[in-house]
């Protein structure tokens, strides 16, 4: 099980906050321990980071929400009969996420990983729309996570 990232870093998103990404090598293990729970064979996709603009943009035109939001995830739909292991996109909004860490006393890598987790689920076909789907889904981000050495992220701290 092999995740293959291609990260990418929107050219408006300013220096300090490119500073605080996490390495390609850590988006690759927190993406294999996903490809490991769910026994997923090798998968690629792509993180791209950005800045609020460009996320309340998509977010707005995608879902109708006119805020920037901590990740998005778009699956990609391979055509019947074409092997390919593309997963799709994740946009991570690099603000949103530095800011959600701060409210809630984790470190930004921490969140980072979530929210990359969080995503990558979504891109499996994982939602939390309704109550049962939010609990299987939160219950492996949990466990996921927790093999990571990274607490419980829906705790009140």
């Amino acid at each position: 099980m092999t995740a293959l990232v291609d990260i990418q870093v929107a050219e408006d998103l300013p220096d300090n906050l490119a500073t605080c990404l996490p390495s390609t090598s850590l988006v690759e293990n927190w993406a294999n321990a996903v490809l490991t729970e769910l026994q997923a064979k090798e998968k690629e996709f792509t993180v791209r980071y950005v800045d609020n603009h460009e996320s309340q943009l998509l977010n707005a035109t995608y879902r109708q929400k006119d805020k920037p939001t901590n990740v998005l995830s778009f699956p990609f739909e391979c055509p019947p009969g074409v092997p390919l292991n593309l997963l799709g996109d994740l946009v991570v909004c690099v603000p949103v996420i530095l800011r959600e860490a701060d409210e809630q006393n984790k470190t930004a890598t921490h969140h980072f990983a979530h929210m990359i987790i969080h995503g990558l689920l979504h891109l499996f076909g994982y939602d939390h729309i309704e109550e049962q789907e939010a609990e299987e889904m939160e219950s492996l981000e949990k466990h996921i996570l927790a093999q990571l050495g990274i607490d419980d992220p829906y705790q009140e701290l």
